[in-house]
């Protein structure tokens, strides 16, 4: 008997990237919307160009790692072929503006980009679970967050 469907259901991936220079989920805004406005849609170019983009596609996020933690994560919207200022090639990942905020994790410093399952990823937090951790001195919270006693 025929099926519904035209092939077997996709599975999403995220990626994983470090935020290079980032000081907090703030700069991150910030920067993101300078590059939203100089030349939209708001993305962020990579070299390599992620064989798996169709999960991507499917409801991936990129995961950021700001100062040694996994803080916040931004839906990708597509992943198109770009060009980097100086006219090479590149991966353009359209991203949606909105920063949501994750249970933080610990992540050691890595090269490039790595891709994460939805099992793997961490949890979406509140707004009022955010603001908590925001009170706090940015030192005390890398030491709780280590501790696994923050979000």
């Amino acid at each position: 008997m025929g099926s519904d469907r035209a092939g077997p259901p996709r599975r999403v991936i995220h990626l994983l990237k470090l935020a290079v220079g980032v000081k907090d989920i703030g700069h991150l805004a910030d920067i993101q919307r300078r590059r939203a406005l100089a030349d939209p849609p708001l993305r962020h170019q990579t070299r390599s160009f992620p064989k798996r983009a169709d999960e991507l596609r499917e409801g991936g996020s990129i995961y950021w790692v700001i100062t040694g933690a996994i803080l916040v994560r931004q839906r990708v919207l597509d992943v198109v072929e770009d060009v980097w200022d100086d006219g090479l090639r590149c991966a353009g990942l359209v991203l949606d503006p909105s920063l949501v905020r994750v249970a933080a994790r610990p992540m050691r410093p890595f090269q490039g980009w790595r891709y994460l399952t939805p099992e793997d990823a961490p949890m979406d937090i509140s707004d009022d679970q955010a603001r908590i951790s925001d009170e706090l001195p940015p030192e005390l919270q890398r030491s709780l967050r280590a501790l696994a006693l923050l979000p």
